[in-house]
């Protein structure tokens, strides 16, 4: 497969694979393929703002098509095929990406379906399997009859000029005005290559072709279907003008045996080429990174960019204090050990609010990452990022956070992380009235058992500041008293299979507890004196002493919660008026005081 960077140039010659100048680092170490296939104008250049980040984590090849190729849709995805083949040959375990925008999204689709047992990964971006419910179908003999807008078509089903095609759809009679105002917009988007002088001398013909084209991909592809069995990952936008990609998302999940859909609420049907969009963040918290036939929690992980890191910096951050070797408690996480395993364990706050701050912390102040282990809820087969950002279930996965399941506990103390746990789990993050910091942890120790077998430093902690935030109005019983919630979340958590925390089976109820706002107060972290378990193999046999520490990491944990309840009396600084203040006159970089430990 020939490398060369692409110049904006359409020269002719047959279909062809490009890699991407990249400015960034090389590719890691066995990072997989990634082929991107671009829209029906061909160009290749669609992913050019995902370049640097993608090609980081993938080796990337881009398929060129020129204008004035006339290859049958058939014989394209045999092209994609042989390329899939040859980067099988090279090496069977390492999965092959396939990345479709809306025409390649068909071509993708296709290739899959004839290799169904192929090693690949698929992520289209708004398929044009709905082309032939799109929004231009009515128009499209109209637009053929102008001689101009031979470039209009492939570039609008590529480029996101949605309220241009919103004009074209409500006013056909204005078109020759239109037709001048959306040239002139083209002609000013065209700036990364001198794509617009390729498409302003299509020919006729060409452009007839490039339709064509377009609707046997559509038909080729929904009738293979049923034969993908693939990984899929949909990307839909929910403002597509040209083509019902939300709805087309919704159909596809339902056909698609191993299918996963992120809807992108401010994006148009030209996704990738949305500034806001961040494609590897979504790939990877959707967990569509891998680097094997099966994704790894654990070994796939790949440390949040200084882009993600960035999305950090909305969250204020709390007061946090650690308790050092000695048993002196001071301000920061300087009493946390710097070296893994350690283990993390405390008590969830209402809905688990705690926990991004948490997150965000321990990542400025230690550089480590903490590997929390969450209830399945938080890893939807549906997610969706609005205008405001990236969604909370997106953000928790490329923060660290894996299924709630033996399997991953044992796997990351194993590699030595930084591992957050709730015994408390879902019960206490869903408490009741009357449970505000109270412990509800299972009964029996499995957590001191595994941590001793790997000899992780257990440090248990205790946070409040829930009450500063919101006032619990109905709870779980009081909703079960009302017919119409009661079936709301019955049918909710039908889907939610039991799981297992900490060896003790415990299901939940998932719901949402009605609250009442109140002024934002502080959430406090106290950290108690770290406990070793290096050395002593005598817990995983003895139950008796894994219970006593069982016992002595809980009590450790309820002092602490106990303690910041008393001291944060002491904060001058408890409210966010007087910690705005604080920050407008001393910066908002600067630590905000609390009360002397």
């Amino acid at each position: 497969m020939k490398d060369f960077e692409y110049l904006g140039k359409d020269e002719g010659g047959p279909l062809r694979w490009f890699c991407p100048a990249n400015p960034g680092l090389p590719p890691i170490k066995d990072a997989p393929v990634l082929l991107f296939l671009p829209g029906v104008d061909g160009h290749g250049m669609g992913l050019f703002l995902h370049h640097k980040a993608l090609g980081r984590v993938f080796e990337v090849r881009c398929l060129h098509v020129p204008i004035s190729d006339r290859t049958p849709f058939e014989e394209l995805v045999k092209f994609v095929e042989d390329a899939v083949i040859v980067e099988h040959l090279i090496d069977g375990n390492k999965p092959i990406y396939l990345l479709g925008h809306s025409f390649g999204g068909c071509l993708a689709l296709s290739v899959a379906a004839r290799n169904p047992d192929a090693n690949l990964v698929l992520i289209l971006s708004n398929p044009a399997t709905s082309f032939d419910r799109s929004n231009l179908q009515p128009f499209l003999p109209i637009l053929s009859s102008s001689h101009h807008l031979s470039i209009i078509i492939p570039w609008l089903l590529n480029f996101n000029v949605v309220d241009l095609v919103k004009l074209a759809l409500d006013g056909i009679d204005n078109r020759h005005h239109l037709l001048h105002k959306l040239t002139a917009s083209v002609t000013n988007q065209s700036s990364p290559m001198d794509i617009l002088k390729q498409l302003e001398s299509m020919p006729r013909d060409t452009f007839s072709w490039k339709i064509q084209l377009l609707k046997s991909a559509t038909r080729y592809a929904n009738s293979h279907l049923h034969a993908v069995k693939a990984a899929v990952l949909i990307l839909a936008s929910c403002h597509d003008s040209i083509l019902p990609s939300r709805e087309e998302a919704e159909r596809l999940f339902e056909i698609l045996p191993n299918c996963k859909v992120h809807y992108l609420n401010g994006s148009g049907h030209s996704l990738l080429l949305d500034p806001s969009v961040n494609l590897l963040t979504i790939i990877k918290g959707t967990g569509f990174y891998r680097h094997s036939r099966a994704h790894n929690d654990v070994l796939d992980f790949m440390p949040p960019t200084m882009a993600e890191l960035k999305v950090l910096d909305n969250y204020n951050r709390p007061a946090m204090f650690s308790t050092l070797e000695d048993g002196k408690i001071v301000r920061g996480l300087s009493g946390i050990p710097n070296d893994g395993p350690v283990l993390l364990i405390g008590n969830h706050m209402l809905l688990g609010i705690e926990s991004i701050p948490l997150v965000s912390q321990f990542l400025h102040e230690k550089r480590a990452v903490l590997r929390g282990i969450a209830h399945p809820v938080m890893f939807p087969k549906r997610t969706e990022s609005s205008s405001l950002g990236t969604d909370v279930f997106t953000l928790a996965k490329v923060f660290g956070a894996v299924p709630v399941s033996f399997s991953n506990f044992y796997h990351l103390l194993s590699v030595k992380a930084f591992v957050l746990l709730y015994p408390g789990g879902a019960r206490e993050a869903l408490h009741r009235k009357g449970e505000k910091y109270k412990l509800l942890w299972p009964s029996q120790p499995e957590f001191v058992r595994v941590a001793a077998r790997f000899g992780a430093t257990i440090v248990p902690f205790g946070v409040v500041g829930e009450d500063d935030v919101g006032e619990l109005v109905l709870d779980y019983d009081d909703q079960m008293k009302m017919p119409i919630l009661k079936d709301l979340i019955k049918g909710f958590n039908q889907a939610i299979g039991d799981f297992r925390i900490t060896g003790e089976s415990r299901k939940q109820d998932v719901f949402v507890p009605c609250i009442l706002p109140k002024i934002p107060g502080r959430y406090y972290f106290l950290f108690g004196k770290p406990i070793t378990t290096k050395g002593k193999k005598s817990i995983l046999n003895d139950r008796n002493e894994a219970n006593a520490l069982y016992l002595h990491v809980k009590s450790a944990a309820e002092n602490c919660i106990s303690y910041l309840t008393e001291k944060r009396e002491e904060d001058i600084y408890r409210s966010i008026c007087q910690r705005t203040v604080y920050q407008v006159l001393k910066g908002s970089h600067q630590i905000i005081p609390s009360f002397e430990p």
